[in-house]
């Protein structure tokens, strides 16, 4: 079994910033690209930003210059620094993971549960 716990949300003021975690546990052999979504009320999942094994990162064109993608391949966990949040930033973010439980296994997809951001005005 694969886990992928994030932790930092929470309620910010808008300016303000939050960083979130999301370390991944259990059988892992190895972790391809990590990176975080979010989705806000009433409209689809959309990606934040993304990062990959060797620490290439694409962001989203919103977050550019805000948001920081980050990750610590020794602790399979990735960072997400968010400064200067907007009320339109306001969401449940999600972290991703494509690994491979074995040596031999294809690559599959891993989500966590989500963490509630919420940016006051």
């Amino acid at each position: 079994q694969v886990q992928l716990v994030e932790s930092g949300g929470g309620l910010v003021q808008a300016g303000g910033s939050l960083r979130l975690s999301c370390a991944a546990s259990g059988r892992i052999f190895s972790i391809n690209d990590m990176g975080w979504y979010r989705q806000l009320p009433g409209k689809q999942r959309e990606m934040v930003a993304t990062i990959t094994s060797g620490g290439g990162t694409n962001c989203a064109d919103s977050v550019k210059g805000r948001f920081t993608i980050s990750r610590d391949n020794a602790k399979n966990t990735v960072y997400l620094q968010m400064n200067s949040l907007k009320p339109e930033d306001t969401a449940v973010y999600y972290c991703s993971a494509a690994l491979r439980t074995t040596p031999w296994g294809r690559l599959l997809d891993f989500w966590g549960q989500g963490t509630q951001v919420t940016v006051s005005s």
